[in-house]
Formats: structure tokens, C-alpha cells, sequence
């Protein structure tokens, strides 16, 4: 009986990791920067022409799809955040978030 009550156990734990793993969402700050072709502004923007850029972002870090994605202002972000990131040959540029599940 014992062992049947641990068999159970581990089978609920097991199920219950499941769960987790496939709900896991995570998000990325992406430097959005002013020098490249256009997608940064799909991006910063909202607009749904940043779906497929944010998409195959996210399934280039092994995640299914691109939850969300949006402009995010420096303050928002914690930790440090480097210069050389965020600064091209046009200036400074802004930051975009991109939420990826699996």
C-alpha cells in the first residue's frame, strides 16, 4: 500500500511538472535598434507586422510562439543594460519586450 501511495505521488509530481513546463512564458529585451530594416518599428509599435519577426525570435530561444511584444521604456527594465546594446550609428534606441511560451 505503501509503495502504491508513492507510485501515485510521483505520478501526480511528474503530471504537475508537465503542466509547468509547457505554461512556461518568458520575456526577452531586445535592443530595437534605429539602423536596422523596419522590423523595429513593427515591433516598438505593436503592429502586426512584428507578429512574424517576434515569432521567429522566440523559436530561435526553443520557444513555440511569441505571446506578445511591445515597446518597454528604459525604467521598466531592471538590471543593467548595456550601452553598446542600445546605441547604433543613428543614436540611441529604444527597447522592445517580447514575451515567448512554450
Amino acid at each position: 500500500m505503501r509503495s502504491l501511495f508513492a507510485a501515485f505521488l510521483a505520478a501526480c509530481c511528474l503530471l504537475a511538472g508537465t503542466a509547468l513546463v509547457q505554461a512556461e512564458k518568458r520575456t526577452f529585451i531586445v535592443a530595437n535598434s534605429p539602423d536596422a530594416y523596419g522590423v523595429d518599428r513593427c515591433l516598438a509599435d505593436g503592429s502586426a507586422c512584428g507578429a512574424a519577426a517576434a515569432l521567429v525570435y522566440c523559436q530561435s530561444k526553443q520557444f513555440a510562439k511569441a505571446a506578445s511584444y511591445r515597446r518597454i521604456e528604459r525604467d521598466e527594465i531592471t538590471g543593467v543594460v548595456p550601452v553598446s546594446t542600445s546605441c547604433g550609428r543613428s543614436g540611441c534606441g529604444d527597447f522592445v519586450a517580447i514575451e515567448c511560451a512554450r
